[in-house]
């Protein structure tokens, strides 16, 4: 089983940054790529401003010096194949986008070393649906991680049929070496673990709002009240992001869905509302 040391994450937005900072904070040589310097100067700003929350967290480890230590280790690069040419894990955080995800691999497959492992975080995507674009199936997986990961440290690891079992090992002991608890999948299911218990309570919190039935507020309150749970669903969209919401939305065809995205489309991504990120969604930070 192959040691992972040097990791590369594609796609620098809120939770590409969070899996940037996480592997660096403990100890792993991590450069962050995107398509243009402006995003890697919002990358570096979002990654700065975690030092302080991992801190204030008291997440083990966090001290003022060993915090701005990771933040400032990471490399940034808008140069995919200097981003990944002595990588030993890259890590896909793009957008939620097939297209967007061939194109990125077949890429990847040309300026990547025979040695690297492919990753992806997609939510919504099956391994299966993007391997054949790796150009090394038997190095491909998915590695799926919950947004605020120095929280919710869970990291959801997927294989394939094609999956090299040395390449599944040796990416669930990445994760519990990055801080992170693997929750390793015996086989591909859409939404793995966690979103296939979340993705329903969103949908039905979706559908109240739409059907005029309960606003946003009222909906969580009764989700908080009701269960005990810290935060209610329309928060939980605002942590998560209404760009990635609006994505997901947008790409099932169901009319529900297609509903939902023109909703959030019209009251907050058309506004710049798109949630924690940027200082309102549902709510205001």
């Amino acid at each position: 089983m192959s040691s992972i040391q040097n990791v590369t994450v594609i796609g620098t937005g809120v939770l590409g940054s969070q899996i940037a900072y996480q592997a660096a904070f403990h100890g792993f040589t991590v450069t962050a790529y995107d398509v243009t310097d402006d995003a890697l100067e919002h990358a570096r700003t979002r990654i700065a401003q975690l030092a302080p929350v991992y801190v204030a967290d008291k997440v083990a480890g966090a001290t003022a010096e060993s915090t701005e230590a990771a933040a400032a280790g990471i490399r940034y690069s808008s140069d995919l194949a200097q981003a990944v040419a002595d990588a030993d894990l890259v890590i896909e955080a793009a957008p939620e986008s097939i297209d967007i995800k061939r194109d990125l691999y077949q890429r990847l497959a040309e300026a990547a070393p025979q040695k690297t492992i492919f990753a992806t975080n997609s939510s919504t995507l099956l391994p299966s649906d993007l391997k054949d674009f790796t150009g090394r199936a038997d190095r491909f997986l998915a590695l799926h991680y919950a947004n605020q990961v120095w929280r919710q440290n869970t990291a959801e690891i997927m294989g394939t049929t094609d999956t090299d079992p040395d390449v599944y090992r040796s990416v669930v002991d990445f994760a519990g070496r990055s801080g992170l608890v693997p929750i390793e999948l015996k086989k591909e299911k859409a939404g793995y673990v966690l979103n296939s218990l979340l993705v329903p309570l969103l949908n039905a919190a979706a559908g109240l709002v739409l059907e005029g039935i309960a606003d946003p507020e009222t909906v969580d309150k009764t989700w908080r009240i009701g269960t005990g749970a810290p935060v209610g669903p329309f928060q939980i969209y605002d942590v998560v992001g209404l760009t990635t919401a609006y994505n997901i939305a947008s790409a099932n065809p169901e009319p529900g869905s297609q509903a939902w995205a023109a909703y959030l489309k019209k009251n907050f991504i058309d506004q710049g509302k798109l949630g924690v990120a940027t200082g309102e969604g549902f709510y205001r930070y």
